[in-house]
């Protein structure tokens, strides 16, 4: 909690081109983004008590199209999601500073994080 998920997220969408309010999904569980070439859905499954709920949600048909998700606390979820092309861990290490790991887990994955090449920062 408090490592900034959120705002990661908040700020990938702008930067995609979303505008306007960019809310967070903590209680409608999601929050649905058309931009004219990509269809993005940002989770956050914090309140999942039950993998069970992700597939009583309807969930399934969303990952199984095309666009971007990005899932907050997928653990909640478990095993009812499919296999991420990005895992992106935060940790805050105090108020200021967040460590982030970025994992591959696809070829698409992997493909992603070459592109973006090393990348350190201390802001």
């Amino acid at each position: 909690m408090g490592a900034g998920k959120t705002t990661l997220v908040r700020h990938l969408l702008q930067a995609l081109g979303v505008t306007g309010r960019i809310k967070s999904p903590t209680y409608a569980v999601v929050e649905p983004y058309e931009l004219p070439n990509l269809n993005v859905w940002h989770f956050d499954f914090y309140r999942f008590a039950d993998p069970r709920e992700w597939e009583d949600a309807g969930f399934r048909d969303i990952f199984a199209s095309q666009g971007l998700k990005l899932a907050e606390w997928p653990e909640k979820a478990a095993a009812m999601l499919p296999t991420p092309d990005l895992d992106v861990a935060m940790q805050a290490t105090c108020d200021s500073v967040r460590q982030v790991t970025l994992s591959a887990n696809t070829p698409i994955g992997l493909a992603l994080l070459q592109a973006a090449g090393p990348v350190e920062s201390e802001r």
